[in-house]
């Protein structure tokens, strides 16, 4: 089957056989299936070594280690409240009584504190029968000896109130650093052994960490391996055989046996080496045959403009003589001729002055990017101001007023860009309203760009219109209403888009009267 450009398909490529049968994928495959197999072991054991060791860090670190905080905060609590109860015994000072009050608050806060932690504490039950007893010895603590004294302390001397409550305090307070001796004992035995299974964890982490680490290591080391038997080695006798046909051995064949991709890769390669070699030596008999033309293209527009140089100064020159013996045939007859013979005679000069017109139009058309066509930075304002000259009288007779921004360099022909100015500000003047010609050419930046602007007063252009004005001959009046031969505007488009701009006109906007002629042209900085 043929493609649309008669170029036949690739032939099929040649199947691999042996080892060359597999793919890359598939090597990478059976390795890949292998390497899972361990990685998974090593990362089952990984995962449970770490959250085994996750568990005693929290134990350690969340749990036992604040409990043990904690239960040093209620032993310096129940000593400070034994301190101040004391204190007050002796003093009867409310200093005291008050501190012993702060006591048994931080006291609670800290046995709450423990309370909290209770739920993940480990061997919850033997810790909350500590610390239920040591609760209730602190309880029974403050109700036989603490809150007796402070309560006998107004009615009583204060060394009295002391040696009665004496023997009370000493056998509630020796239960209470018991109990608090076994809690901090348990609490430490607790931090002691999950310390040792914290170790223990870190080292089966480790070693689990150094079997993933193996893991990975002889996974670089097979995929190397891989790599290097089913893609280096044969890539790199492609390479040598594609670099033999870039030196210019064009009949150097291609073939890999392995792997299939590239046992199927340089058989298609091979296969368009042929068809290129084929192709370039179409392209070379091609090419010799478009220099030939082109050289007769040269040779042929050389002759055409020949052509239209001798053929505007041999056509004008009867035109001339036509419209020269016309006007002297009615000046010196024309007093025996009728008017109707009149109306022929100056219909004959019209038409030669339109031709002669029409002549010089198509001849600056047919210029445009042929000849004089050099490029130079041009400033523009001195472009405009040699089409002002040009049209002094006309403006003068219209009564018209042009003024303009400041304008700036661009990259263009002088003679063309005068001649682009010329054509736009005539036309202003041309198709005016009532009201006398008023035109200002505007500019701005537009990135790369210049925007100039040409606006008037005029009779304007409609909608429909926009898109027709800029072919050649095309006309929106009569002769007998405005004069021209229809080339003007489409002059004006070639000269921009020779300098690689384009012009449009702004469409009709009814709270502005006349026509707005825009056009872009490149800029003639020097530093961009």
């Amino acid at each position: 089957m043929n493609t649309g450009h008669g170029l036949r398909p690739l032939p099929a490529a040649t199947p691999a056989t042996g080892f060359g049968k597999l793919r890359v994928g598939q090597w990478f495959l059976l390795a890949g299936v292998f390497i899972l197999m361990v990685f998974t072991v090593a990362g089952a054991f990984t995962v449970i070594s770490i959250e085994e060791t996750r568990e005693a860090r929290v134990a350690v670190v969340d749990v036992v280690d604040p409990a043990a905080l904690r239960a040093l905060e209620i032993s310096n609590a129940l000593t400070s409240q034994e301190s101040s109860v004391r204190a007050y015994g002796r003093t009867n000072e409310e200093t005291s009584l008050q501190d012993y009050r702060g006591a048994v608050v931080a006291e609670a806060g800290a046995l709450a504190s423990i309370d909290g932690l209770m739920s993940r504490m480990p061997e919850r039950r033997t810790v909350a029968a500590e610390v239920a007893r040591l609760k209730a010895a602190g309880e029974a603590w403050r109700r036989d000896y603490a809150e007796p004294l402070i309560a006998s302390v107004p009615t009583m001397r204060t060394e009295a109130s002391n040696r009665q409550n004496a023997p009370v305090n000493a056998a509630r307070f020796t239960e209470i650093r018991q109990s608090l001796t076994a809690l901090q004992d348990h609490l430490n035995r607790l931090h002691m052994e999950g310390g040792v299974r914290l170790e223990k964890g870190w080292q089966a982490l480790y070693l689990a960490l150094g079997g993933v680490a193996g893991v990975l290591v002889l996974a670089g080391i097979g995929s190397v391996l891989i790599v290097r038997h089913a893609v280096l080695r044969p890539m790199a006798e492609l390479n040598g055989q594609v670099r033999a046909v870039a030196q210019g051995d064009f009949e150097h064949k291609l073939k890999v046996e392995r792997p299939s991709e590239l046992a199927e890769l340089s058989s298609h390669v091979d296969a368009m080496r042929r068809r290129i070699l084929t192709e370039w030596r179409r392209a070379s008999e091609a090419q010799s045959k478009l220099e030939e033309q082109t050289a007769e293209l040269r040779r042929s527009n050389g002759e055409l403009e020949q052509f239209a140089y001798v053929a505007s100064h041999d056509l004008q020159e009867p035109l001339r003589k036509v419209a020269s013996f016309t006007q002297m045939l009615d000046q010196r007859y024309g007093d025996q001729l009728d008017d109707r013979a009149k109306q022929y005679i100056a219909f004959a000069v019209d038409g030669a002055k339109r031709m002669q017109l029409l002549i010089n139009d198509l001849l600056d058309f047919s210029r445009v990017g042929r000849v004089g066509g050099e490029r130079t930075a041009i400033d523009t304002g001195l472009s405009l101001q040699a089409a002002l000259n040009n049209l002094a009288v006309t403006i003068e007779d219209a009564g018209a007023t042009i003024s303009s921004d400041d304008l700036p360099t661009v990259q263009g022909n002088r003679a063309q860009l005068t001649q682009l100015f010329q054509n736009l500000l005539g036309n202003a003047i041309k198709f005016r309203s009532q009201e006398p010609p008023r035109i200002h050419i505007g500019v701005r930046r537009d990135g790369d760009m210049w925007e100039f602007s040409c606006a008037d007063n005029g009779i304007g252009i409609e909608s429909k219109y926009t898109d027709r004005i800029f072919l050649i001959f095309q006309r929106l009046h009569g002769r007998d209403v405005y004069a021209g031969t229809g080339i003007g505007l489409a002059l004006c488009k070639k000269i921009v888009e020779y300098h690689g701009g384009r012009i449009w006109v702004d469409g009709e906007e009814p709270d502005r009267p006349g026509t707005t002629f825009r056009w872009t042209l490149p800029s003639g900085d020097t530093d961009e």
